[in-house]
């Protein structure tokens, strides 16, 4: 990081063993001794009447970006007042100290916030635009970490924190120097994160056009009658997809019997593998696992392998081909192809291009849901075995090409938030010097 930039002419031990030596001139210094901050609260939420108001009321899912002028919620005076709540002045700076640990914005309105903000105040003894950048830096070394390995942070530990005290003016100038090139880095993110989204945009009208239109351009065409279907061509055959694969449907042994929940050894998709269902197209092994036992006494069953499961729950039409026998839960459904009419790839392509229709099939307003009869009732164009093994070839090609093309784009995004987070610390702590940085 040192490289672009000079360092400073003289440092010192800063007696603080993550820091090492800092600029000779800068002082090690406390959160508590620098600047003051308090912290919002939430009212009852037994009383409706409590978030009824026209009082801004901001939570940590609000810190999203740089400046905040609205936020999701709000409050009533009769609130505020009950709960003796300090209003945020415009132009504090909010900090996240649960969950979001280091979120940052700064409030663009008087507004309140919940117990889990932090918010200072502009009568910091540094420039809160220097605050900004230095606090999530700083105040995360002193968080402790939870069981579960998150970090956590309280008032105490926030006060007491370290905070590099370099001059007023030489911090505000790592602000701008910071705004500057941060906003460079962001830009090109911001680019990256388009492409992504417009190669995802290309992979669903490749694979549609592929599974409804064909290979051939000159192909006779005829109506298929289903409307996202459309044209498909004259020789296929448009059926419900339940005509050429078997529909089974899964289940949990019951979770009351510990006895079926030992010795577990036969892979069993559930949502719980979601994550993997959105980014692979054979899945190999499953996050958990039933027994023998918990499917003698369920209506789970042991499926072949050559499986194409399908999340019927939540996130409607994750699909992938199972690689060896496995079970399913009933939040999925798994089609069991006659492969002398319907290849499991071809089925899984069609999936692929049908993932904008299951919208039109979900209900229920918090999880949706496909029904088993709108499962039934799916349509396709089923083409002729040969050129569904050439749209397969073609299709996956089509598919690996996107897909690494979104993976570079990936390293890119990951390796510019990096250089970020680097030349953000490097500023901060002085490890490069500024002082001399005009745009």
């Amino acid at each position: 990081m040192t490289g672009r930039y000079k360092a400073y002419p003289e440092y010192k031990d800063s007696g603080v063993v993550w820091l090492d030596r800092i600029p000779s001139e800068w002082t090690v210094n406390t959160v508590k001794r620098l600047t003051k901050f308090q912290v919002g609260w939430t009212p009852p939420t037994g009383k409706d009447e409590n978030f009824i108001g026209d009082n801004l009321w901001a939570n940590i899912s609000d810190l999203k970006e740089k400046f905040l002028s609205d936020t999701a919620k709000r409050i009533s005076d009769e609130a505020a007042k009950a709960a003796s709540m300090a209003i945020t002045p415009r132009g504090s700076l909010l900090y996240s100290f649960k969950l979001s640990v280091g979120a940052v914005s700064f409030a663009q309105k008087d507004m309140y916030t919940n117990e889990a903000i932090a918010s200072f105040l502009v009568s910091s003894k540094l420039p809160l635009e220097y605050l900004y950048y230095a606090l999530p830096i700083f105040v995360i070394e002193n968080a402790s970490t939870n069981i579960y390995g998150a970090k956590i942070l309280n008032q105490d530990l926030i006060r007491n924190a370290f905070l590099l005290e370099p001059s007023y003016e030489e911090a505000k100038n790592i602000a701008y120097f910071l705004d500057h090139e941060t906003t460079k880095i962001d830009t090109l993110i911001t680019k990256q994160e388009q492409l992504i989204e417009l190669l995802k945009e290309k992979r669903q009208a490749v694979i549609s056009h592929a599974v409804t239109k064909g290979l051939n351009p000159d192909a006779p065409m005829k109506d298929s009658g289903v409307e996202w279907l459309g044209q498909v061509p004259e020789h296929w055959k448009v059926s419900k997809i339940k005509n050429y694969a078997k529909i089974e449907s899964g289940h949990t042994p019951s979770r009351t019997k510990e006895e079926y929940w030992v010795d577990c050894t036969i892979p069993w998709v559930s949502l719980n593998d979601s994550k993997q269902l959105r980014a692979v197209d054979y899945i190999t092994d499953t996050y958990y696992k039933i027994s023998e036992l918990g499917i003698a006494n369920s209506s789970a069953r042991l499926l072949p392998e050559r499986v194409v499961v399908f999340t019927r729950d939540a996130s409607i039409g994750l699909s992938a081909i199972t690689t060896k026998p496995m079970a399913v839960s009933q939040h999925l459904i798994a089609w069991i192809c006659n492969e002398n009419y319907l290849i499991p790839e071809f089925l899984l392509l069609i999936f692929y291009a049908m993932e904008s229709e299951f919208d039109r099939y979900t209900f229920g307003a918090t999880i949706k849901t496909i029904g088993m009869d709108n499962v039934r009732s799916l349509k396709s164009a089923i083409a002729p075995l040969d050129e569904q093994e050439k749209i397969i070839k073609w299709g996956f090609n089509e598919l690996e090409r996107i897909k690494l093309s979104c993976y570079k784009s990936e390293k890119a995004i990951e390796l510019m938030q990096e250089r970020k987070t680097a030349l953000i610390s490097a500023a901060v702590t002085g490890k490069i010097d500024v002082r001399d940085w005009h745009v």
